[in-house]
């Protein structure tokens, strides 16, 4: 039979004696907290980069964490790893409270083994992880890693297995923050992919499959560690991320609002900060009446509109780099937290493309699951058009904006503030989708499509049989009628698509009203073992 492996102890610690024992328990603690080296935590700082100990520190509020498994150890002895055992094995792992509300979190140490994943280390990642969602609070893992340590083989990839299993059952059940503040290679960036929200640092994060020198090898392409998987790239082209902050510090901030707005778990209220509303027109509400611009062609700034209607006029933006056709994030009415989903007039005129309807889709799936009401405003001239779009599937992809608003049980308001064309009409809230109110503003153009693509269809063959000199004077006469006839909200109205016609300067009376009256909403929907969203 082997004898456990003694570890060092002090000589002039007594292990037999009460006092010796806490003593070496003290000992213990402080090998533990110190588990890098002086030497490759002063590197971390030099990068501008915090310790896992201290990202938690900034992150969870004063005094309240409880560590884990802080005397976890691995068990490899290959490559020289049996004369390398320090206490953590590279993750720090606990729970706490931020504003007062339990979290779960997981903070990578790259001053240990570069951050890289083991068994033990995996283990302590899944156990956290488990703890979180059986007590129903929100998980943060702060990913800072080399990725899997090569000398455990295929342990290592085997709990990046058990952590991306439980990524999945945790999910729409907790929510799940993801913090990327170093290095994230390899199969490990598949977690945060899972989460509910990315934030990654300026210069500092990196998330990728393969690195610049495999793709080099491999495609020939030369690329930098920024380029291919910085911070912008995946704020601004893939769309992985959902905040680029300038800084740790910023990220950690972020993180902290973003949980104001989500509850602890599917079965809880978002928090609230229960306030009424008082009702009465303000002069901030009467700038509504003149926003929209008398031409249809003419932009204006949808974020105007949201701020308007939100407590205090604070929106707090998700993903504001990616698909900035689509604005998506979170505010408060009342107090209590709403999810927003508004198009953009300032880019692409508003139109959606397949990153604004995954963007949007997203994040209605994500409000839905944690009992957050979506409040969507509408100006919207229709998918826009090209080969490039239809090629890497705008339908399939655009159909899941559609099936996010129609599977989505939580209060929908909809607002439409000018153009509502085409399909875009039905897949932005539509009633036809489920939403509860359906409100337009007199400014509203709700039709198939414009109107010069409408006569161009309708009359072509009247503004040919025009003489020349007449055929521009017929087609300006025919669009005219065209807009007096269907572009407008009130044809919906009748037919009870629309539920109101109202004032711009009303809308958030209105949205006040509706969000009360919608506070008891129950709707079920057939039992079934899940869909089937087109991905």
């Amino acid at each position: 039979m082997s004898v456990p492996e003694e570890p060092n102890v002090s000589s002039a610690i007594d292990i037999h004696t009460t006092a010796g024992k806490l003593a070496d328990l003290q000992r213990r603690i402080d090998e533990a907290t110190h588990a890098g080296s002086a030497r490759a935590v002063e590197k971390q700082h030099a990068k501008g980069k915090l310790t896992a100990r201290e990202r938690i520190e900034l992150l969870l509020d004063d005094g309240s964490f409880v560590e884990l498994d802080e005397f976890a150890r691995h068990r490899s002895t290959a490559f020289g790893l049996q004369d390398n055992k320090p206490y953590g094995d590279g993750v720090v792992t606990g729970y706490g409270t931020v504003e007062g509300r339990p979290v779960a979190v997981f903070s990578q140490d790259f001053t240990v083994f570069g951050g890289a994943l083991g068994e033990v280390y995996g283990q302590k990642i899944i156990k956290v992880m488990d703890f979180a969602l059986k007590t129903g609070c929100p998980v943060i893992g702060i990913n800072d890693s080399g990725g899997a340590r090569i000398q455990e083989g295929v342990m290592a990839l085997g709990m990046y297995g058990e952590i991306f299993r439980r990524n999945t059952h945790a999910s729409g059940v907790i929510p799940q923050i993801s913090l990327v503040v170093g290095p994230c290679a390899g199969g490990a960036v598949y977690s945060p992919a899972i989460t509910d929200f990315t934030i990654m640092v300026d210069q500092t994060s990196h998330m990728f499959i393969t690195g610049p020198d495999v793709i080099k090898t491999v495609t020939g392409e030369d690329v930098g560690f920024e380029e291919l998987g910085g911070a912008r790239t995946h704020n601004t082209s893939s769309g992985v991320a959902h905040h680029m902050a300038g800084d740790e510090k910023d990220a950690i901030e972020y993180v902290k609002t973003l949980l104001s707005y989500l509850p602890s778990n599917n079965l809880s209220e978002p928090p609230a900060f229960p306030e009424e509303a008082d009702l009465a027109r303000t002069t901030e509400d009467d700038e509504l009446d003149t926003l929209v611009p008398d031409s249809a062609n003419q932009p204006y700034d949808m974020h105007t509109v949201i701020e308007h209607v939100l407590d205090d006029m604070e929106f707090f933006e998700t993903q504001p780099l990616f698909a900035p056709n689509i604005l998506t994030g979170f505010g408060r009415v009342e107090g209590r937290p709403v999810g927003i989903v508004a198009n953009q007039p300032m880019q692409f005129a508003g139109c959606l493309d397949i990153d604004a309807s995954e963007k949007a889709a997203r994040f209605v799936r994500t409000c839905d699951a944690f009992n957050v009401p979506v409040l969507t405003f509408v100006d919207v001239p229709g998918f826009l058009p090209g080969v490039d779009q239809e090629h890497t599937g705008i339908i399939r992809r655009g159909a899941k904006l559609i099936y996010a608003y129609a599977e989505a049980t939580v209060p929908l308001i909809t607002v439409i503030t000018r153009k509502a064309f085409g399909g875009a009409y039905d897949v932005m809230g539509s009633k036809h989708l489920g939403a509860d109110l359906n409100l337009a503003w007199p400014t509203s153009q709700i039709a198939v499509m414009g109107a010069q693509g409408a006569v161009n269809i309708l009359h072509r063959r009247t503004i040919a049989a025009a003489p020349e000199t007449e055929q521009e004077a017929t087609r300006t006469r025919l669009i005219q009628e065209y807009e007096d006839t269907l572009l407008n909200p009130y044809t919906a109205a009748e037919r009870g698509y629309i539920d109101a016609v109202i004032m711009p300067s009303d809308t958030r009376a209105h949205i006040v009203r509706g969000l009360r009256q919608l506070r008891t909403k129950r709707e079920s929907l057939p039992p079934k073992k899940h869909g089937n969203i087109p991905l």
